[in-house]
């Protein structure tokens, strides 16, 4: 039977005094790649924070949520079952950090490593196997702040993945990079779907959508407008209405690209 990783039945969430979602449903599984694609303002940060349970729904009858087949989660294990590689978690990065210590901030859910943080030796060995994983060995001991974005963008992932989680969560993850960054980090998230890992990625840039994905749900306005097929989901009229712009989509060896049409 295959696991589930997330089930959302009736959902009603607030972000503030927001409502961005009104009763929606929707379910992931493990070895199901899926992109969650949408305008800003959609609801896709929002749904992502009810995986990693920064966020719950409301409590009301007939309305739950399932992590991993369960209503309650232990928070210290569902990190180490959910890696997150998230531009905005970058940006919060001012510690100073050398490359090893953001690898190793993740057994402890902080960001860089603080005084009372006691770090064993077999946690730097993991740490150095990660950085290793990535051939990222040589952002060891330089500082965070003064490497580029896709060397920091890499140190998290490296960071995402100390734990060998059974999903990676992918949030915008070519943002603010150039293009040799982005290709390289497309180049990781399917080196990682070839090795188990289920990609969950989060997204409105419909070239972040590498091949292995073939899931693909759209959110507008917080209701899922669609749920289905990558190539039936990334038409061009679709794509157009979803982002009210006329759009013109092609496909090459398994990437999506859009550009503007007249209208």
């Amino acid at each position: 039977m295959t696991q589930s990783i997330l089930e959302l039945c009736n959902a009603t969430v607030f972000r503030g005094q927001h409502r961005v979602f009104d009763n929606l449903s929707l379910a992931f599984s493990a070895g199901e790649h899926v992109a969650i694609l949408g305008p800003n303002g959609a609801g896709k940060t929002t749904l992502l924070k009810l995986l990693t349970r920064e966020i719950s729904p409301v409590v009301r009858d007939g309305a739950s949520i399932k992590i991993f087949g369960e209503e309650r989660v232990n928070i210290w294990q569902l990190r180490e079952k959910i890696g997150v590689v998230s531009h905005e978690f970058q940006a919060r990065y001012e510690a100073i950090a050398t490359g090893l210590d953001v690898v190793l901030s993740a057994f402890f859910g902080s960001v860089g490593i603080h005084q009372h943080n006691t770090v064993s030796d077999e946690q730097v060995q993991k740490a150095e196997a990660a950085l290793a994983e990535f051939h990222i060995n040589d952002l060891r001991d330089r500082q965070f702040l003064q490497l580029s974005t896709g060397q920091q963008r890499r140190l998290l992932l490296a960071r995402a993945t100390i734990h060998n989680p059974q999903v990676v969560v992918f949030d915008e993850p070519t943002s603010s990079l150039d293009v040799s960054a982005a290709f390289q980090m497309l180049r990781d998230m399917r080196t990682l779907s070839a090795q188990g890992t289920t990609i969950i990625l989060v997204t409105h840039h419909i070239h972040e959508i590498i091949p292995d994905i073939q899931r693909v749900v759209i959110l507008e306005h917080g209701k899922v407008s669609f749920d289905g097929e990558k190539s039936e989901a990334l038409k061009a009229e679709r794509l157009s209405a979803v982002f009210h712009t006329p759009l013109s989509v092609s496909c090459q060896d398994g990437y999506y690209q859009w550009a503007p049409r007249s209208p």
